[in-house]
């Protein structure tokens, strides 16, 4: 299978601007699972800047909403 990386990259809403996996997703998943988090780009942009990717923060976002 094919990866669109700079296709990806031109989606991705993650801020984090030294990161190594921007535009790879399958990489960007693994890595934030493996640490017990999502990807910034499921979170709304006002927290995605906060680097708080916690599976609890995520919940919090969209349990109000």
């Amino acid at each position: 299978m094919e990866c669109h990386v700079q296709k990806n990259k031109n989606q991705c809403t993650c801020t984090y601007e030294p990161c190594s996996r921007k535009g790879k997703c399958c990489e960007c998943i693994a890595y934030h699972r493996k640490h017990n988090e999502l990807p910034g780009c499921l979170f709304p942009p006002e927290v995605e800047k906060t680097y708080d990717r916690s599976i609890s923060r995520f919940i919090s976002c969209y349990r109000s909403s």
